[in-house]
C-alpha cells in the first residue's frame, strides 16, 4: 500500500470521529444555518468538503464526469456517510490510478478560470485532505457555537 493510501486511510480514521461526534448533534442542529459561518450549515459544509473531492479527484485528476453532492441530497449525517462512501471509493481509484506517480502533472480545465491548470497528483491529493481538515475545524467551531462539547477529532493513532 502507498503512503498516501496509508495517510488516507488516517484521514477516514479522524473523518470517523467527526461523524460520530455529528451524529450526537439534534437533526435539526446538524442542517442549521448559522450567521458569521461560510456556507451556512454543518450539513452544508460537510457537502462542500465532499464536493471539493469529486472535483479535483474525479473530475480534474480522473477525467470523469462525476456529479457533485449538493446540500438537497443530505437530511442526516447517514445520509452524508453515505456521500463520504462514494468519495472513499473516489480516492482510492485515484490514488490506484497514480500509484508510485505522485509527482505526475495533470492539466486540465477548471471552472473559475480560462487557462487550464496543471497539478501534480501529491498537489491535488494534498489538497483536497488539508481542505477536509481546515473545514472540519470549522464544523467543530459551528456545534461548538450551537451548545455542544465537541469530541476530540484530532488525528488520532488508531490501533496499528
Amino acid at each position: 500500500m502507498s503512503v498516501l493510501n496509508r495517510q488516507y486511510e488516517l484521514v477516514k480514521n479522524t473523518r470517523e470521529l467527526l461523524f460520530a461526534f455529528c451524529e450526537k448533534l439534534d437533526a435539526d442542529d446538524y442542517i442549521k444555518e448559522l450567521d458569521g459561518f461560510g456556507w451556512g450549515s454543518i450539513r452544508n459544509l460537510h457537502t462542500h468538503v465532499a464536493e471539493c473531492y469529486q472535483s479535483w479527484l474525479g473530475n480534474f485528476g480522473l477525467k470523469e464526469n462525476i456529479t457533485f453532492a449538493e446540500p438537497g441530497m443530505v437530511s442526516n449525517v447517514q445520509d452524508m456517510r453515505g456521500i463520504f462512501s462514494e468519495v472513499d471509493d473516489l480516492a482510492s481509484r485515484f490514488l490506484n490510478t497514480y500509484e508510485n506517480h505522485a509527482d505526475e502533472v495533470i492539466k486540465g480545465p477548471v471552472p473559475w478560470q480560462e487557462e487550464y491548470e496543471e497539478l501534480s497528483v501529491l498537489w491535488l491529493f494534498t489538497h483536497t485532505i488539508t481542505h477536509e481538515f481546515h473545514h472540519k475545524g470549522q464544523i467543530v467551531s459551528m456545534a461548538h457555537k450551537l451548545g455542544y462539547v465537541p469530541d476530540d477529532t484530532d488525528l488520532v493513532v488508531p490501533g496499528i
